[in-house]
């Protein structure tokens, strides 16, 4: 079978567009230029106008990065990629986007579906997805749909983020890239590969499809760290700190990822298909820490009495994700049948490893203090490094697993009417999903080492020293080994040291059953479209796991059903072809975090803590109106207003004084709050000029409200306060400024956010709440075409070395400092076909 010859036209220059622009053709951005045997790419123009079309179709209010967009910024992961979006940032890990947030709404508020089925969380707590598992070689598209329609499910209060990954019907032909990288880490000055490849082809005449992609990185780098936690006290109107720790982290990642793709299409009105993705993330990370406990809080630059530790954490995590999606299309006549299953598989592995080794000093120290309170730097007697001043004291062993399985069946059916002028589709369909989330760890406590045998010498932190700590926040003194650590336990009893509370009590298995069903009906007349339809929604939950009530072990289990009924209207008027107006009344429900739901507790006389399988999920009524307007070929204008009212959202709070809890003097759960708002404007420019200069920007003003109540033990009496919801930024920016022109490609992108409330420290004192600074971070990469085969990139993230800061209170008083360094990246991209 043969395919169009292709070219590529560029301000009057022929270049292979497979060299030019491998993306370009992932998404067939592509125009006939004389014949058919012809087609003509315009590089950056194309890409740009084909995501501006995807969203300008959509009954609902989506955002589109397609994968040429991806590659063209340096974004390697799909949270990375997804912090340009209006309205979108990251949460990021150790300086790598992890979690996304959508309007300022925090990452468990959102969903992930890859290939239009739920993607399960690997961590055990969470229903948040780390998207940085998922590599952006393997991403045909990213859609984040910020309001809902009745077909689809109704678990995200932000908005739902679709993956999609390659087909080969997104081809005109065969496809076969190769993609080399190496990286270098400024902080650690360790060098990273990677390797990256992707082919789709088309076969029986064009009916079958197949399209593989995989993807291999191992990433070397390291951060430094001095944190507090919040341990601050205020006394006669002055800051004292408690305690601080110093960090340094060594971290290995290493992710591969793979996807495989079958589409069938035996005649037209059939399709058939199976999507496929697997990604495996693993993260050996060994942390350092030095610990300073004074005697009495000090205040900046004030000498006096310490005890200090040295501690170490030695671990290596393993998640994986699974997907898979099968499929079909069928035209019955006048309807329209999709059916779907879908398969989703997420766990989190930690072997046995070193949770926490500690070494004490072996007496206090003196004349210990700090300077700067915004980033504690330590002084005090050079015996603070000195190994033989410190002693193992306690070792924790501990292994953890946790699984998230979640398999899903959904039917849909659609036909369309005539009615004179206007147009009626009608779709309905039904859907039932099964989720089931298991936690378990092992715990070992090994501590008065002395009594096992070991003598002073044994246990002096000279038997473990590995050299120097190489810190960029000041003198750290001696490295801590892990294999020195295990060596000295490898000869004891392992089950006599079993922490029994901490291996049991927070062991859970959650089963989740949700049977939902829609209708919906789009009416279409002239310039005018109105889409409207109500959803079902049925949650059954079942909770088991174990407590510990005042020394004795009991069985916990319950559970808790309820229903939504979720009505939506979408309505959109075109002024022009090229103006559009918008408005969504919405209905959505996210249903509370599996660690808030885990259905352990700990009951000790009158001190409780526990989870709270009981809580009622979160509601939101959604209101958005907006405007957008084309801009030439290749770009736009927009802005949107939005308003959220949320009912029950969930907090952390104290329950002693109050219900069964009366007599207690401690009760730390969680509850349902009243109601929250969110409320925000997002605009949006992107044009592509004519001098190959490509603009695109987009800002989101937001404000939240929450109240959270709490006894106060003093006064007996319920006292409130008002709060921003956490993880929620009143400004987000992004600016990308780009040029294209012949074999060169350049991006500058600028991101920022807002400072933001990430933990409520106390409900009755705003000063322990910790807030994240504003942070900017500044991108850029370069692509040169060397060949018509290849091409050279570069590419140079976090410009300015961007910290993350974490404030107690106040801006000047430390909670977190993190620094991680600039990083730089360079690889070449070969085109076989």
């Amino acid at each position: 079978m043969s395919y169009p010859r292709i070219t590529a036209a560029r301000h009057g220059q022929r270049y292979s567009v497979l060299a030019l622009c491998l993306a370009s053709l992932a998404q067939g951005a592509l125009a006939n230029e004389h014949s058919s045997e012809t087609i003509l790419v315009i590089g950056q123009a194309a890409r740009i106008k084909s995501a501006l079309d995807a969203q300008q179709q959509a009954d609902s209010i989506v955002s589109v990065v397609h994968a040429d967009g991806i590659g063209a910024l340096p974004d390697t992961n799909a949270a990375e990629a997804l912090q340009r979006v209006p309205g979108v940032s990251v949460e990021r890990d150790q300086g790598e986007g992890r979690y996304i947030r959508v309007r300022g709404l925090g990452p468990d508020l959102n969903s992930v579906t890859v290939n239009g089925s739920l993607l399960p969380s690997p961590e055990s707590e969470r229903r948040a997805v780390m998207l940085d598992v998922i590599p952006a070689g393997l991403i045909r598209a990213l859609e984040v749909h910020k309001t809902l329609l009745p077909e689809q499910d109704a678990n995200s209060l932000g908005g739902t983020v679709e993956v999609k990954t390659l087909s080969a019907f997104d081809q005109p032909g065969q496809l076969a890239t190769l993609e080399v990288e190496a990286g270098r880490d400024q902080n650690t000055g360790q060098t990273s590969p990677k390797l990256a490849g992707s082919w789709a082809n088309r076969f029986a005449d064009g009916r079958l499809g197949l399209a593989a992609g995989l993807s291999w990185e191992k990433r070397k780098f390291g951060s430094d760290n001095v944190e507090t936690g919040g341990k601050w006290e205020e006394e006669d109107g002055e800051a004292r700190l408690a305690e601080f720790e110093r960090r340094d982290y060594l971290i290995t990642r290493e992710r591969l990822g793979a996807a495989f793709n079958l589409d069938f299409k035996p005649q037209a009105g059939s399709h058939f298909f199976a999507r496929s993705l697997l990604s495996r993330y693993s993260d050996s990370e060994v942390r350092q820490a030095h610990l300073i406990e004074f005697a009495d809080a000090q205040a900046e630059g004030v000498a006096g009495d310490a005890e200090a530790k040295r501690e170490l954490k030695d671990r290596k995590e393993t998640q994986q994700l699974r997907s898979l999606v099968l499929g079909t299309g069928q035209q019955l006549g006048v309807w329209k049948l999709d059916a779907l299953l879908g398969l989703g598989y997420a766990s989190e592995k930690e072997p046995q490893h070193i949770a926490g080794a500690s070494f004490k000093g072996e007496d206090d120290f003196s004349a210990i203090g700090f300077h700067n309170g915004r980033q504690p730097a330590l002084f005090g007697p050079a015996s603070l490094n000195e190994a033989s001043q410190y002693s193992l004291d306690e070792v924790e062993l501990a292994q953890t697993r946790s699984t998230d399985r979640e398999r899903n069946l959904r039917l849909d059916l659609a036909r369309s009417f005539s009615l004179g002028e206007a147009d009626l589709r009608v779709k309905f369909g039904a859907k039932t999903s099964r989720r089931d989330k298991r936690s378990d760890a092992e715990v070992w406590l090994y501590e008065d080492l002395g009594d096992a045998g070991f003598s002073d010498a044994q246990l002096n932190l000279r038997a473990f020293s590995a050299g120097r700590v190489d810190y960029a926040l000041g003198d750290f003194g001696p490295a801590l080994s892990g294999s020195a650590i295990r060596q000295l336990l490898g000869g004891l009893a392992a089950a006599d040291y079993r922490d029994e509370e901490e291996s049991r009590v927070n062991d859970f298995e959650i089963r989740e059953d949700i049977r939902a069903a829609y209708l919906q009906g789009t009416l279409s007349q002239g310039a005018s479209r109105l889409l409207a339809g109500l959803r079902y929604e049925g949650t059954r939950l079942r909770a088991s796991g174990t407590g510990l009530e005042n020394g004795d072990f009991v069985a916990s289990q319950q559970q808790h059903d309820y229903h939504q009924w979720l009505p939506a209207l979408h309505l959109r008027h075109d002024l022009s072809e090229a103006t559009s107006l918008r408005a969504a009344w919405t209905q959505a429900v996210v249903r509370p975090t599996f660690g808030q739901l885990a259905p352990g507790f700990v009951i000790d006389d009158n001190e409780a803590s526990f989870g709270n399988p009981q809580l009622k999920p979160l509601r939101a009524r959604n209101l958005d109106l907006g405007i957008e307007q084309r801009l030439g070929r290749a770009g736009s204008v927009s802005a949107y207003l939005f308003h959220k009212r949320i009912k029950d959202f969930i907090y952390q709070t104290d329950l002693a004084g109050s219900g069964e809890w009366a007599d207690f003097d401690e009760a730390i759960s969680f509850a349902n709050g009243d109601a929250a708002r969110v409320r925000g404007l997002e605009l949006s420019f992107t044009q592509h000029f004519q001098n190959g200069l490509l603009l695109a920007s987009n800002a989101t003003l937001s404000r939240s409200k929450a109240q959270i109540t709490q006894r106060d033990a003093d006064s007996g009496q319920l006292r409130a306060r008002q709060i921003s919801l956490p993880s929620q930024s009143d400004r987000t920016l992004n600016l990308s400024i780009g040029y294209e022109k012949g074999p060169l490609s350049l991006r500058l992108a600028g991101n920022y956010k807002s400072a933001y409330l990430l933990e409520v420290g106390d409900v009755l004192d705003a000063n322990q709440d910790l807030q994240v600074a504003a942070q900017t971070q500044y991108d850029f990469s370069a692509h040169w075409q060397l060949s018509k085969r290849t091409q050279l990139s570069f590419e140079a993230l976090n410009l300015r070395d961007e910290p993350y800061y974490v404030y107690a209170g106040r801006a000047e008083r430390n909670a977190q400092y993190e620094q991680y360094g600039r990083s730089y990246k360079l690889g070449l991209k070969f085109a076989l076909y």
